[in-house]
């Protein structure tokens, strides 16, 4: 009975378990190797907002003269709810936060940045893999890892409020 409390408070206190802070970070890393073949360079990772360490950014990377913060979400094949839709009102808010720390800490500052997610599928079923990875790569926006994930990249994702005034002047 111990080891459940534990593990419930473990829950509630948002450290993840072993098991899936391993997943998690085969996630990021996922996500970076797509991220870098896409021609990005990544800046920053795991990036602590100094006023709020709970507050993180996965990635921070630099496309052409974009500066794009990333959001990366690692779920198993056929997860009920997509990586995409986990990114709720309540964890945008979040990430606005910390993305106007690190745009706050530049200089000099940005001239125009973006927001992007990427999911990493993981635990691919090698039966229906194909068919994903065949969807994956007709949209240009993902691609298979080399663990067997299946990473989507989805670009210019709306948090900041005024979606015309992400140019930062």
């Amino acid at each position: 009975m111990r080891a459940l409390w534990a593990k419930i408070r473990q829950f509630w206190a948002g450290n993840p378990t072993p098991e899936r802070a391993r997943i998690g970070s085969a996630g990021e890393r996922a996500a970076e190797a797509h991220l870098r073949a896409a021609g990005l360079r990544v800046l920053a990772r795991n990036w602590r907002n100094p006023a709020d360490t709970r507050e993180e950014l996965d990635l921070v990377c630099q496309d052409r003269e974009v500066l794009v913060f990333v959001e990366v979400k690692t779920r198993a094949a056929g997860a009920r709810v997509s990586g995409y839709h986990a990114v709720n009102t309540r964890k945008k808010k979040v990430l606005l936060r910390v993305c106007r720390a690190y745009l706050a800490r530049l200089r000099p500052p940005a001239k125009s940045y973006r927001f992007d997610i990427v999911e990493v599928a993981h635990d691919v079923d090698p039966a229906t893999a194909a068919g994903m990875q065949a969807m994956a790569l007709e949209t240009h926006l993902a691609s298979t890892a080399r663990d067997g994930s299946l990473v989507w990249h989805y670009r210019d994702v709306p948090l900041f409020p005024n979606r015309t005034n992400h140019r930062h002047e």
